[in-house]
This record gives structure tokens, sequence and C-alpha cells, in this order.
């Protein structure tokens, strides 16, 4: 640069020396020329890093890094101008090497996963559908969510008003075979564009397994509970038929002393109290699996533990309990049955009443809380006698029961009202220490 301008320059101090004398005159005129050749030769020259600058952001805008910079002879600054320009290049290359890496790396799961995973955009395009769903479904691929109404037209009209969180169980048949689909739902937006990724899962086996575990489990206790009322029904009704009729003579026998009337009084008395007992037992049953429809309605939640507290206060303070109960926020809501989980509730209280028999310092606390995720949850705990382990997984199941007076069915029931009203309700122990039922609404 500063040897194009001294010898502009040197040439604009000679052109004014000559161009004074008429006998110079084409000598003026082609050293004129010459610098405005000069001129655009050092425009030229200065506008090349311009060019290349452009040049460069092209490349990167269209992902072209496959071009190269490289002048020879245009000095220092050039040559680090287009080793810099090199670089970025063959950084982009990197990034970009590892992007892709990074993408075959996430499909070759996707497409590797036993789950069925569908991603699909708000117009029902379909971005991926892995190997998994093409197994599940018995399609080679489709490009519409809406094309998946071939299987099924209920697993398309399900997937495409899922939203984030959702959580669904389709059955649908392929093939002729069942197939017990567990949906669930995520959103997430990616180049601007919505996208609903789907997981499918047929947990028809694992359901079947499951039922047929909890039936197992239920017959168990329906069998003991109905053996215990027919046993000594069965025998009472061969003492009164051995006092009443004459095995030899199949004849009424009319040897009977009051000492006779008074075993078949009892005996009858008997009879009578396990058959009422075991007619008990099955209107129990009856009731659990009969429970209303939920009505539901927008209710707070200080209601409905003010209505549980004022109608157990009685047993509370009989035993000397200390009660506190919190809600957070204050104002707390949810939408249920109040009259339903108001049952919930009592029941649970109940049992902890009867976990606190003869413990000092008994205690109970009742909390409303609302998540993270903004779904309420309800624990009750209490610092009595505990849950023993080898039970813990029995006492949802219907008619099971450790307490002498109990009758077997109010886990059960709550299970089943918190189940109608899309939530569940789990359980921790610590046995003398402390027991938490929590409902997730």
């Amino acid at each position: 640069m500063v040897l194009r301008i001294i010898i502009i320059v040197a040439s604009v101090i000679l052109l004014n020396s000559i161009i004074r004398n008429n006998e110079f005159v084409i000598s003026s005129i082609i050293l004129i020329v010459l610098i405005i050749l000069q001129i655009a030769s050092l425009v030229k020259y200065v506008e090349r890093t311009n060019k290349r600058l452009t040049s460069f952001l092209e490349s990167i805008r269209h992902s072209d890094f496959v071009s190269t910079f490289s002048d020879h002879g245009l000095g220092k600054s050039f040559d680090d101008l287009n080793n810099a320009f090199n670089e970025v290049i063959n950084e982009f290359k990197k990034t970009r090497a590892a992007k892709e890496e990074h993408f075959n790396y996430l499909q070759t799961v996707v497409q590797h996963i036993s789950i069925g995973i569908i991603v699909f955009q708000q117009n029902g395009k379909v971005d991926i559908f892995n190997n998994a769903a093409k197994r599940l479904l018995g399609l080679s691929g489709i490009r519409l969510i809406s094309e998946l109404e071939s299987v099924d037209k209920n697993l398309a009209s399900t997937l495409k008003t899922m939203k984030a969180g959702d959580r669904n169980l389709v059955k649908v048949f392929v093939e002729n075979e069942l197939l017990q689909l567990s949906i669930r739902a995520t959103e997430f937006k990616m180049r601007g564009d919505d996208f609903v990724l789907v997981s499918l899962q047929n947990i028809h086996s694992e359901l079947e397994a499951k039922e047929m575990d909890s039936w197992q489990k239920l017959i168990r206790v329906l069998t003991h509970e109905i053996m215990n009322s027919i046993t000594p029904i069965v025998s009472l009704s061969g003492t009164v038929k051995d006092i009443l009729i004459n095995e030899e003579t199949l004849e009424l026998n009319n040897e009977i002393d009051d000492d006779d009337v008074e075993s078949i009084l009892g005996a009858l008395n008997t009879i009578e109290k396990r058959s009422q007992g075991l007619l008990n037992f099955v209107q129990v049953y009856r009731n659990l699996t009969r429970i209303p429809k939920p009505n539901f309605r927008y209710v707070e939640v200080k209601e409905l533990f003010d209505s549980v507290y004022s109608l157990l206060e009685p047993k509370i303070k009989e035993q000397k309990i200390h009660c506190r109960i919190n809600i957070v926020p204050k104002d707390l809501k949810l939408t249920a049955d109040p009259d339903l989980i108001e049952q919930v509730l009592i029941n649970l209280v109940i049992n902890s009443v009867h976990a606190l028999k003869d413990i000092e310092n008994p205690s109970i606390k009742i909390l409303a809380i609302a998540g993270s995720n903004k779904r309420v949850n309800i624990s009750i705990s209490d610092n009595g006698q505990g849950i023993k382990p080898d039970i813990m997984e029995k006492i949802f199941v219907p008619f099971f029961t450790s307490k002498k007076e109990g009758s077997g069915i109010g886990l059960s029931l709550s299970r089943e009202i918190m189940r109608l009203h899309k939530g569940n309700i789990t359980v921790k122990s610590k046995p003398g220490e402390v027991t938490v039922f929590t409902l997730h609404f």
C-alpha cells in the first residue's frame, strides 16, 4: 500500500512538472493514463479484502465449507486474513461434522429402542416414525398422522389432541391382535415450529399379569372370608342334624332334653350370626364395586379439611392427638367431587387415629400443597406404629386388613376414588417413626 501510494504521488509530482511544457504533451497524456491505472489498481487492491470477506460470509450462509482462501504476493496482511478465514472454515467443518455425528447417534438410538416414537408437527406432518412404531403398528412408514386411521381411528384422533404431559391408554387391533398402548406426549419447538413427540408401548401382557395377580389376591381374600363363615355353619348344621335325627332310623329323635334344646338354640344363633356376617361381607363387596360417578366441581381444600376435622374431632381429642393442618397457599382449590374426597380423607385420618393408639405424644399432620406442576398433593402423616414392609404391597387389596375390627375396604375404596379423579394414592412408612399417605390429583 505504501509503495503504491509513493508511486502515485511521484507520478503526480512528475506530471505537475512536465504538464506546463508543451513539448511533453504526449508524455503528459501517457503519465495521466498511468496515474489513473495506478489509482484503479489501488482501489481494486483495497476492495479485495471486502470481496474476500463477502465470499467468506456467503460460504457460511450457504454452508459451503469446501472453499479455501489463498492469495500469494499480496502482502503479509492478506496472508494472515486468508489463514484466519481458512481456520474459521475448518472450525465450522468440525462443528458441522460433530452435529452430523450427534444427529446420526440420536437417530440410531431412536431407531434402536423398543418403544415406539412418533414426532409430528401441529399440521400433522410426521417427522420421525421409528422402527419400533413400525413393528408395533404394522406400517412401513407414514407421512401424515391421519394415516394412522388405517390402523385405528381412535388412535389417530387421540394423538392429534394430545398435549404435553398427557397420558392415555388406547386399545387397538393390529392383525387381529389386541394391543393396549400406553401413550405419553411431550411438546417442543424447533426451527420456529411446534412439534409433538409421543411414545407408544404395548403393555397388554403386563396389564394381563397385573390383572391376574390382583384377581388371585382378591380370590384369596374372598376365599378366606367365605371359608371363615361357611365352615362353622356346616359344622353346626351337622351338629343340629345329629341331635334332631336318629342316624339309625333316620327319624326325628323324640328323646331331646333341655341340654339338647339349649345346644340347638346356641348352634342356630351362631349360624344366624355367621350368615348375617357373610351377607354383610357380600354387601360391602357390592358397595366397593358400585362407587358413584364423581360429580366434579371447584372446591376449596380448606372447606374439605374443616368438614373432615369437625366430624373426627371427638375421636382425635379422645386420644389427645395433636393435629396440625397446613394449606399452601391458603386459598388452594382443586377440581373434585367433595363428597368422595371427604370419604377418602376420613378413611386415612381414621387409620392414623387407630395407628396412634397407645403411642406417646401422638400427632397427625395434614398438608395440602400445589406442586411445581400445579397439581395438588394432599398428605396425611402420623407418628404411629407404621406399616410392616411385608404387608406394604397388600394394604390396597380389597378386604385385606391387619386390624381385628377392620373391614379391609377403606384403602381399596380410597384408591378407586382417586383413580376416578385421574389421580393416585401413595404410601411411605417407617415402622415406629412415620407413615405418610399422599393423594396426588
